[in-house]
């Protein structure tokens, strides 16, 4: 296991537990930005979070650029672009 994959998976860990309060939202934006940065897209920092269904999200960027954050079938965490 290279140095990426394991912060990529702990980032996946981080990012699929369930946020319980307020201060979990930011923690989830952060992580968020973290794998949308893995993943080589750009974004700067997430700074809106829509959950569309279990491990399933919706993210704006401050840049503008739009992403659905999810794992697949596989359980690998899938970045798309948006419009």
């Amino acid at each position: 296991m290279n140095i990426r994959t394991a912060a990529q998976s702990f980032v996946v860990l981080a990012l699929f537990a369930v946020p319980s309060f307020a201060q979990d939202e930011e923690a989830l934006k952060k992580d968020l930005t973290a794998v949308i940065a893995l993943q080589g897209l750009p974004c700067g920092q997430v700074v809106a979070v829509a959950e569309k269904a279990e491990s399933d999200y919706a993210v704006s960027c401050k840049d503008g650029n739009l992403y659905r954050v999810y794992l697949n079938s596989a359980g690998r965490v899938v970045v798309e672009q948006r419009k």
